[in-house]
């Protein structure tokens, strides 16, 4: 009768309260003596027996000298059937050469792997660990599971062996595909850059058509906004508003175009909503994630220790406890705000599946066109960065170079979101250090190279399609004839002071009106009531206000304008009596538009931050410069004017729009904490070299007080809040302490023991993997120990993969040691059946520090290397695993403590 795999005398199972139990592992006791490190278990065993000895096991026909195999005939094939019937088990396992006792299955794993430990020791040292490499990373690997980390070690090795491949055909054809496989990521660029380009193109004329379709539209061509209808004419006959088109005059006429501005705001804005909830993704209750999108107000699920974590609370993603009740499950909206923070955390190595697929890019490039013409105080900037990642990701899909390899793929979409803030701003430049200050992880300098052609292709295709009518690519441009005075130093530095102010308050007043209005059950509930809410409130706001009616890029336009190119928007005086009326407008302004970007930001629509806060800080700048122009035309006689023209006009000696511009920029760089980026920008979008030493001086000044007031940016907030595995590169850690302390005990469900048997039941598996899914662990590990050596490791989802393939997987045993003994060859060959191999998905090398290594050395590993987890030896043995997620949790131990 055949034996199960629970009879076998050479396992030992864990009764299932064993495996819940919390007692240590301990490795089981053996005569054998255990090696020293985990190479000696694949070397031959050093003790032999005589050459007598060795003379009369083999076959009478085999003519040795000393260039004689062993264990095989020269040409590897061992011949089973000519050993004798009576040979003599010895019984010590060390240097015996054991026959197996079934001679006719002369085809079994067993003879198979019995010929493999046969081979030529020449051949062995030459090239045996090579083929192990090989086998390893040129298999068929898992695909990464959702809410995973990526294997950067992994990906990097596996593209070295296929760039090996190769290069290795010397002849026309293989020069030929090396040439191609080169320029498949010019071309993958090029193409990203002109798709990026196209859908900007789309966005903007199809915003601008509709934006103005709240006020009226043009009998002529209904597609035309009022400023191409009226040719720059602020009326004209062409256009009517709606008042007008149904025949309402006077009061009755003003009333009916309010009550449609409002009913229209209000339905674009739930339009974009309804699409943007059309992308609506749960995850798992093993996650413990927050939420998933810009939502500040999302409440932080209560965490548990986690199974062998500390017992501090932490945000991190990590396991539950067995204990605890599983977190209720997570719903988030990939359409829904800017997308930015998401896709820094997806750049360093995070596996968010569907959120850069087609659906999301397919219903955010409709959903943002709506949520703009609605007018809510939001930009596109944002956005464009996660549409134009989108397309990054799945343009990957033309070569499998970069489908097949997730680190290969990240270089991709480093260059995409840069191409997005090239064709958001009309700033190439600006794009490619936006992509390497605030969104990429891993920048080698071939991607720099790549993601500057990237963005120069999308801005000379930008500028091919003019989408703003006027050939430039810039979403403005402003053109400032006078240099700026000595005596202005002062004012940009107060500027930078009141803009990192600014910037810093709007955080937290965003975070406070999150955890409060976002909260109430039924706002929480129906997210659409919160969009028309809002959508009601700037509707009523900004129908009587000139200036928070326009569109964000139009209204920011006018503010950074100076006089002598814009009579039309109300902000030239003609004298300094005019100053305060424009002051006045500035103020109310100044509030209104600040209050709606506070609340609009993390609704659930496509949403940026940058343009709006840029207006917030350009109402700002604009104030602050008509009062140093009331100033300098109410006290002439000032030594501190001494530098300003007597008779140059209003803006001879100061030009507000250039306070406007300053301040824009610093307060974005206090919302982002953009620093070299927006310096770049901005003088992209001005053309004028004399300007950059103010606009660097208010960032670099404007960067300091936020960080003084809060430390951390408006994406790094969300990314804290929203729990992501995310360990900040720019980020220096002070430790004091070394690997032991995060370093968790041994298990015997965290192990997988083969110091009886290199053969495992399949069961045992299982139940040891969903111990790890149960816990948050799917990009875990189990480690591969032998007499608590640490032999290998077989990461989750691959060991998850090669169990779902098993076809009775009750029945099934499966071979875990990389090299066996004699004795495990012929314990095999006592099987029934065949086991499976699993070696081709076990890490023979994983990565592994003392325990008493540096935290400031683990820190450098997880970050530099990319690793998922850290094997921990002490004196050479296991002693536990260090889980990235842990890590994570440790070092927002340390931020809550002030220790960093």
């Amino acid at each position: 009768m055949p034996r199960s795999t629970h009879s076998h005398p050479g396992f030992q199972m864990v009764d299932e309260e064993d495996e819940d139990n919390d007692t240590a592992f301990t490795p089981i006791a053996t005569g054998l003596v255990t090696p020293t490190s985990p190479p000696a278990t694949r070397r031959l065993h050093s003790a032999r027996t005589s050459d007598l000895d060795l003379r009369s096991r083999l076959p009478s026909r085999l003519q040795l000298d000393e260039h004689s195999n062993l264990l095989a005939f020269p040409d590897g094939i061992r011949n089973y059937t000519s050993a004798p019937n009576t040979a003599t088990r010895i019984p010590s396992r060390a240097g015996s050469i054991l026959i197996p006792k079934h001679h006719s299955r002369s085809g079994s794993l067993g003879s198979r792997l019995a010929t493999a430990l046969g081979l030529d020791r020449r051949r062995r040292s030459e090239s045996g660990l090579a083929e192990s490499k090989v086998s390893l990373f040129t298999d068929e690997r898992v695909w990464y599971d959702q809410f995973t980390s990526t294997d950067w070690v992994h990906d990097s090795i596996a593209d070295a062996f296929r760039l090996r491949d190769l290069r290795s055909r010397k002849d026309f054809r293989g020069r030929l595909y090396a040439w191609f496989d080169g320029a498949q990521g010019w071309i993958l660029v090029a193409i990203i850059g002109c798709i990026t380009a196209c859908l900007a193109y789309f966005i903007t004329v199809t915003e601008t058509s509709i934006f103005e379709l709240k006020e009226g539209f043009c009998t002529g061509h209904w597609r035309l906004a009022k400023r191409a209808c009226c040719h720059g004419e602020e009326e004209c006959s062409a256009w009517q508003s709606w008042g007008q088109r149904m025949g309402f005059t006077g009061i009755g006429r003003q009333w009916a175009d309010f009550i449609t501005f409002i009913v229209s705001v209000i339905l674009f804005a739930v339009a974009a909503c309804l699409l943007t909830l059309l992308t609506k993704t749960e995850i798992p209750s093993s996650y413990s994630l927050t939420t998933l999108d810009e939502n500040l107000g999302a409440e932080t699920k209560p965490m548990g220790d986690g199974d062998d974590l500390s017992s501090k609370g932490a945000r991190g993603l990590h396991a539950t406890h067995d204990s605890a009740p599983p977190p209720q499950t997570t719903v988030y909206y990939p359409a829904a705000g800017s997308g930015v923070a998401e896709v820094k955390v997806i750049l360093s190595g995070f596996v968010v599946h569907g959120y850069l697929g087609v659906k999301t890019l397919v219903i955010k490039t409709l959903a943002v066109i709506l949520s703009l013409a609605s007018g809510l105080s939001l930009g596109k900037e944002g956005p464009y960065v996660h549409i134009a990642t989108c397309v990054g990701n799945i343009a990957c899909r033309l070569f499998s170079k970069y489908n097949h390899n997730d680190g290969k793929r990240r270089e991709v979409l480093s260059a995409s979101a840069a191409s997005g803030v090239g064709v958001a701003f009309g700033a190439p430049i600006g794009g490619v250090l936006f992509s390497l200050e605030e969104v990429s992880y891993y920048f080698p300098p071939k991607t720099l190279f790549r993601t500057f052609f990237c963005c120069i292709v999308a801005s000379l295709f930008l500028k091919f399609l003019n989408p703003y009518g006027t050939g430039k690519i810039v979403i403005f441009e402003v053109r400032y004839v006078t240099d700026w005075k000595f005596f202005e130093i002062f004012v940009f530095i107060l500027l930078g002071v009141l803009s990192g102010a600014l910037g810093a308050l709007f955080i937290k007043a965003s975070a406070i009106w999150a955890r409060t209005f976002r909260r109430i059950p039924f706002i929480k509930k129906w997210p659409v009531l919160e969009v028309a809410l809002v959508a009601l409130v700037t509707g009523l706001v900004s129908f009587w206000n000139r200036y928070t009616k326009l569109p964000v890029t139009e209204l920011l336009f006018e503010l950074a304008s100076p006089c002598k190119t814009d009579t039309s928007s109300g902000l030239c005086p003609n004298g300094s009596d005019d100053i305060p009326n424009i002051l006045r407008s500035l103020g109310i302004g100044f509030i209104i538009k600040s209050l709606l970007t506070t609340v609009t930001f993390g609704i659930k629509v496509p949403a940026g931050i940058y343009v709006p806060s840029m207006v917030v800080g350009g109402f700002l700048g604009r104030f602050v410069g008509h009062v140093v122009q009331y100033l300098a035309f109410t006290y002439p006689d000032a030594s501190i004017w001494d530098g300003c023209a007597a008779d140059g006009g209003m803006e001879s000696c100061v030009t507000p729009g250039v306070y406007a511009l300053v301040a824009a920029g610093a307060t974005m760089c206090g919302v982002t904490r953009l620093s070299v980026t927006l310096a770049v920008i901005l003088f992209e979008m001005t053309g004028s070299l004399d300007h950059v030493l103010p606009f660097s001086l208010a960032v670099l000044v404007a960067k300091w007080t936020a960080d003084a007031i809060e430390p951390l940016s408006i994406y790094d907030l969300l990314t804290e809040m929203n729990s992501y595995p995310f360990l900040d590169n720019k980020l220096r850690p002070i430790f004091t302490t070394d690997l032991e302390d995060i370093t968790p005990a041994v298990r015997s469900h965290r192990v997988i023991d083969i110091s009886t048997s290199p053969l495992v039941p399949a069961p045992l598996l299982r139940r040891k993997l969903e111990h790890l899914h149960s816990v948050g662990e799917v990009d875990g590990g189990l480690p591969v120990v032998r007499h608590n050596v640490l032999v290998g490791l077989i990461p989750a989802p691959d060991l998850e993969f090669a169990l779902d393939k098993l076809e009775d997987e009750e029945q099934s045993l499966c071979l875990m040691a990389q090299t066996s003994t004699w004795h495990d060859a012929e314990e095999i060959d006592d099987q029934d059946r065949d086991p499976t191999d699993f070696t081709p998905y076990i890490d023979p090398a994983p990565v592994a520090l003392d325990i008493h290594s540096p935290m400031d050395l683990v820190f450098q590993c997880f970050v530099k290397l990319g690793l998922r987890y850290i094997c921990v030896l002490r004196d050479g043995q296991y002693a536990g695993l260090v889980h990235k997620k842990t890590f994570v949790k440790y070092i927002k131990d340390l931020e809550q403590a002030g220790e960093t």
